[in-house]
């Protein structure tokens, strides 16, 4: 079982990093140039240990009041179904309800919508494409 962290230092920051690292620039082919943006700063991330070794990450934004923003939520492949993406999910919904925040937005891989639909997100909209990836907008109500 995981652990899942706030970050709250600079090395965790960089573990998130690294699991970002891995799974979107080397797995997925996903530009650095994107997957690092202005966002960095202002977002809250986590991180899923497992024995002190980073296995997940995730952040989380406000980008409009009480509007929560989940992104690039990330597990290492050799680590995926095992529920540490729930796991994530659950301590970022947490820490948005902690903030007041009424409802999250995701933009989903369309690989991963249905594991987002398990955990109560509803699709919106069409088919978009993101970093060269098709993706779908989904949202979930907290309150």
């Amino acid at each position: 079982m995981a652990e899942v962290r706030e970050v709250d230092s600079d090395a965790q920051r960089a573990d998130a990093f690294d699991v970002r690292q891995t799974v979107f620039v080397e797995e997925q082919g996903v530009d650095e140039a994107i997957e690092y943006d202005e966002h960095e700063d202002e977002a809250v991330h986590f991180v899923a240990y497992d024995d002190g070794q980073p296995i997940g990450a995730a952040r989380l934004r406000e980008p409009n009041p009480g509007l929560g923003k989940v992104e690039r939520v990330a597990v290492l492949e050799s680590r995926r179904e095992e529920g540490i993406g729930r796991e994530l999910m659950a301590a970022v919904e947490d820490a948005a309800r902690d903030r007041d925040l009424t409802e999250l937005k995701l933009h989903s891989q369309t690989r991963a919508a249905a594991f987002y639909r398990r955990l109560g997100y509803e699709r919106r909209g069409e088919e978009f494409e993101e970093a060269g990836i098709p993706h779908v907008e989904m949202r979930k109500s907290l309150e």
